[in-house]
């Protein structure tokens, strides 16, 4: 079984969960039909939040995409496809989330209750579009050695720095419209192979958002913690988190800071991590695990028809 750890010769197994920019008309959809855990939990979001969660992720609307509204449908998402792997058999011996895909994992490892995910969320992602200052901005840097990005960065006048370390070759910029499009004209003069603007409602992981962190912090106090199951790796450390007491901390920071999402998969590698599945929407984090390592395994599920064939290898693994 999955649960079978590295020195009985078994797979050593990390669940990832996407971050905000996966979502689409339609997710969990299928598991929703097909499993009542799944609908169990997309129930609970909606009795949590006040809303038809299932009807958001569902059914065509126009608020899917905006901020308020998308964080909360990812990770009820996310949380009943990992309820439902989990009722399967199939455990993890570490976890890892995108940005928005942090509180996920932290679900996964036990060190909190789906419930309080769901209603931090609910408020995370309303404390950031009210927070989105007017003329903020994102860009992919393609092709692009990290340092020489901080260096550009530090020196382009005006906000701007790296949101996220995704993978070789793959870097996020953030900050004032203005100082990411000089950043990114300096960065192709650099050598970079393509800066892209990216359609995002604002400057995510920048210091323009530290409001957002400071409010979300209130509500990260009344909410109870555990003691991982298992280690998770932070965001903002790229590190292993093995107790409940820096939880709060690391997400209240997470919200400004850059997510090292490539030096979390190297971590996990080091420990000796060789199979990845990732839990919702697209196959965005995938590719990038794929990108910093091409022998492990990679796996993931977002439809229905994935959650048969998934199991199947990694029962046998």
């Amino acid at each position: 079984m999955a649960e079978r750890n590295k020195e009985e010769g078994m797979s050593k197994i990390a669940f990832m969960f996407p971050g905000q920019g996966a979502q689409y008309i339609g997710m969990g959809k299928d598991f929703y039909e097909n499993e009542e855990t799944a609908r169990e939990i997309f129930d609970k979001a909606g009795h949590i939040t006040g809303m038809n969660i299932a009807a958001l992720c569902f059914e065509e609307n126009d608020r899917l995409d905006i901020t308020e509204f998308t964080q909360i449908a990812m990770v009820t998402c996310e949380v009943a496809i990992l309820k439902v792997l989990q009722e399967k058999g199939i455990h993890a011996q570490a976890a890892a989330g995108l940005s928005l895909g942090e509180y996920s994992a932290i679900v996964a490892t036990g060190a909190m209750r789906a419930e309080d995910a769901f209603a931090i969320v609910r408020r995370r992602g309303v404390y950031m579009q009210e927070a989105v200052p007017a003329g903020g901005g994102m860009a992919a840097v393609l092709g692009l050695d990290s340092a020489v990005i901080e260096e550009v960065c530090e020196e382009t006048p005006g906000i701007v720095s790296i949101a996220n370390y995704n993978c070789p070759g793959q870097i996020v910029i953030t900050g004032e419209g203005d100082a990411v499009e000089r950043a990114g004209e300096a960065l192709k003069e650099k050598g970079a192979k393509r800066v892209v603007p990216l359609k995002v409602s604002g400057p995510f992981h920048s210091q323009m958002l530290t409001g957002a962190g400071e409010r979300l912090a209130r509500d990260l106090e009344k909410v109870q913690l555990m003691k991982p199951e298992i280690p998770y790796v932070a965001n903002l450390t790229a590190d292993y988190v093995t107790e409940a007491e820096p939880i709060r901390e690391l997400l209240k920071r997470q919200i400004s800071s850059p997510v090292r999402w490539q030096q979390s998969v190297e971590r996990m590698l080091a420990d000796g991590i060789d199979t990845f599945v990732e839990m919702g929407p697209g196959k965005t984090l995938s590719s990038f695990v794929k990108k910093i390592n091409r022998e492990v395994t990679v796996l993931n599920i977002d439809k229905y028809e994935d959650l048969s064939r998934v199991m199947e290898v990694l029962k046998n693994a």
